[in-house]
């Protein structure tokens, strides 16, 4: 019974110190934008909690899926192969790089990202294959869905720091942070001045489908 009445304490804790954060990402046409990392920067001392999740990045009909995750710091990612061919996954993206060996069939691999940044995947085996892992040293991010819009939640109401990433997005681009001052909700709208690249098709397919 204690226990319940404690949990119920910090549920009411967090309910009454949460934030809510509506982030819209739109084009520079004033379109929205699908599939945009969204991330909430906070500053704390020492390291987050560990992730309570792990990811998958599949690999289906010699494509990674999806095209690209949105991971905490410290997460397990599963490499599972779905093909029936063997795949070669690797990344050259330093401090995050790594080597799988050749596997195909039901041989599930994790790695464990435990820096932030930008993970770019290949495969030696299938040149066409690629794909992204945004590692982010937050507990609070998120993607857009179809209207450009991703909805955030976080514990700490004072200002923060929210970021936008896509491999979309030129690296050179600006207007990727925006600082929220303090309140329990917000809204902001990230206008992407310059010309995005094109999107990859199957994740516009996948998000139209979750759509319905």
């Amino acid at each position: 019974m204690r226990m319940l009445l404690a949990v119920a304490l910090l549920l009411a804790m967090f309910s009454l110190n949460a934030a809510e954060i509506e982030v819209t990402v739109l084009d520079r046409d004033g379109e929205p934008v699908p599939n945009i990392a969204v991330y909430v920067q906070l500053d704390h001392d020492g390291p987050l909690p560990a992730p309570t999740d792990s990811a998958v990045m599949a690999q289906i009909d010699t494509r990674f899926v999806p095209h690209f995750l949105v991971v905490q710091t410290g997460t397990q990612v599963e490499f599972s192969n779905s093909d029936v061919v063997a795949h070669h996954v690797y990344s050259f993206s330093n401090p995050n790089n790594f080597m799988l060996p050749l596997y195909k069939g039901d041989l599930q691999t994790q790695i464990e990202f435990d820096h932030d940044g930008v993970v770019t995947l290949g495969c030696n085996i299938h040149d066409h294959m690629l794909a992204y892992i945004l590692v982010v040293d937050s507990r609070v991010f998120g993607k857009t869905n179809i209207e450009g819009k991703a909805q955030l939640t976080t514990d700490n109401p004072n200002g923060l720091t929210v970021n936008i990433w896509s491999p979309r997005i030129e690296l050179n681009h600006e207007n990727l942070i925006q600082t929220v001052k303090a309140g329990r909700s917000a809204q902001i709208t990230f206008l992407l001045t310059e010309k995005l690249r094109a999107p990859y098709s199957d994740d516009l397919e996948a998000l139209s489908w979750n759509q319905h």
